[in-house]
């Protein structure tokens, strides 16, 4: 493990120059303070976690100091906005510090987070509140500990620095990490300001940092749109088995590496509700949950537009085809294994959707019902579940054909059953309402309902003695807490 100040610098996308980024020095934050680390992330730097208890760690998350191989840049680039699009965007309030090479040869890009106004702010104060600091960071470990793709976050840091958003807030700043954070928005940029040098530098750029494979085909851009599409298919599988809705997806906020990033308006499903709308300023519910699959494919063809310089529009369309069979096959993958199946039948994704309608209209807990079918044996597991129904006799006619679809899998073993569909079904998730406990409770000063959160979501699947309470059902009040962009 390496020290705060033995950390390897390699900043590959500075190097682009002065029409990608720009050289912005991080705003300090005023007594800085560490409220929440996250040993795992912090590895990837190859950091010792105890280092995140020290000064210096949060002088240097804090914007008060900075590496001398430290290039802090903020990145420009434009994007479609609930549809619309706006032709510069760009980081407002968070700064690339740099690229890390860590001993496993991997490079990993260290973004500050509300670390001050850049010529991207528009009129903002460039600053992250704490709240949305917290969401950030447990989303993304949380996210990574579903094994659903997303970038990182090593730390928060809280200050006492007042912001103004809806009241007074307190400032803080968040370090995430991601291999990179190219977006969709960056090919925009350059196609629409008809900037073909600098668009020709940016896709070489990506595909020898971040798609090298693809060089060796006859056609790389094509083949590094196929594993974009490949990529974000998945994503969005994952999202939906999962019941994670992302609040806004709009090509700015989408990762050409198809991980999660740029957390606001985030949330899980409680009850279930395919109509469901995290973002509060989402009045027509465009980036809803079920909307998330169109609208992924929807951005998909934006970043084709883009492409059309390099790729035939024939083939970009062809390849935009692939989304939604690769998605439905990821995402069937993924409920079958939730279900608890080994083998595969036609009949499955009829199974699928039949209990979601019965879900839908019974708001029954999306996350619980899938851990409590695997909790016992089918039979047992169907009648236990069976009064979470309004439906009733329409639960039992499916439960009925669950358990026959049970019987012909095959897999009798009930241990073995268990641990396979608890193994992929999680007890702990990241609820708005347990965020919203922890986040009070940091306002006043006291860190320790965050660092608890973490540490029971960073191990989603397995019971943890103590920790009943994170696994209830939420409260009436829980399951109507207003998110929205405000951050």
């Amino acid at each position: 493990m390496k020290a705060l100040d033995e950390l390897t610098f390699d900043n590959r996308f500075a190097r682009l120059g002065d029409a990608f980024s720009t050289h912005v020095l991080p705003e300090p934050i005023d007594n800085p303070r560490l409220v929440v680390a996250s040993p795992a992330a912090l590895a990837l730097l190859d950091l010792d976690p105890a280092s995140a208890e020290t000064e210096e760690f949060a002088q240097v998350f804090g914007g008060h100091k900075l590496w001398a191989d430290a290039e802090p840049r903020a990145m420009v680039y434009s994007g479609h906005q609930f549809g619309g699009y706006t032709p510069q965007l760009g980081d407002g309030r968070g700064l690339l510090l740099g690229e890390v090479y860590n001993n496993a040869g991997e490079h990993w890009d260290l973004h500050l987070k509300g670390a001050g106004q850049t010529p991207f702010s528009r009129m903002g104060d460039g600053r992250a509140v704490l709240r949305s600091s917290i969401r950030e960071f447990l989303a993304s470990e949380a996210l990574h500990a579903l094994n659903i793709p997303s970038s990182r976050a090593a730390c928060v840091i809280g200050s006492d620095t007042p912001v103004w958003r809806e009241k007074q807030e307190r400032a803080a700043m968040v370090l995430r990490l991601a291999p990179s954070h190219i977006r969709f928005g960056h090919f925009e940029y350059f196609y629409y300001t008809k900037r073909s040098e600098q668009q020709k530098q940016l896709g070489e750029h990506v595909l020898a940092m971040h798609f090298p494979q693809c060089l060796e085909q006859p056609e790389p851009y094509l083949a590094m749109f196929r594993e974009i599409v490949e990529r974000n298919a998945e994503l969005i599988a994952k999202w939906q088995a999962y019941g994670f809705c992302h609040g806004v997806m709009n090509t700015d906020n989408m990762s050409i590496l198809g991980i999660t990033f740029d957390f606001g308006p985030f949330a899980f499903l409680d009850d279930f509700d395919a109509h469901f709308i995290c973002n509060h300023s989402d009045d027509q519910g465009r980036y809803s949950f079920s909307n998330q699959v169109p609208v992924g494919q929807w951005n998909l063809s934006a970043l084709a537009q883009a492409l059309t310089p390099f790729i035939s529009v024939d083939a970009l369309r062809e390849t935009l085809g692939l989304y939604l069979p690769l998605f439905q096959a990821h995402y069937l993958d993924l409920m079958r294994r939730r279900f608890g199946f080994t083998s595969a039948e036609d009949d499955d994704q009829q199974l699928l959707e039949n209990l979601l309608q019965l879900m839908q209209n019974s708001g029954v807990d999306y996350t619980l019902f899938f851990r409590r079918l695997g909790e016992a044996s089918a039979e047992q597991a169907v009648a236990r579940l069976r009064d979470d129904f309004v439906d009733i006799k329409g639960f039992d006619i499916w439960g009925e054909r669950y358990v026959a679809r049970v019987a012909r899998d095959g897999n009798a073993d009930q241990e073995q059953r268990r641990a396979r569909m608890h193994a992929v079904n999680p007890l702990y998730i990241l609820r708005n309402y347990l965020a919203q406990k922890a986040i009070d409770a940091a306002e006043q000063g006291d860190y320790s309902e965050v660092r608890r959160l973490h540490t029971v979501l960073s191990n989603p699947f397995e019971e943890q003695p103590g920790m009943e309470g994170y696994a209830e059902r939420p409260p009436e009040w829980g399951k109507h807490l207003e998110i929205s962009c405000s951050s």
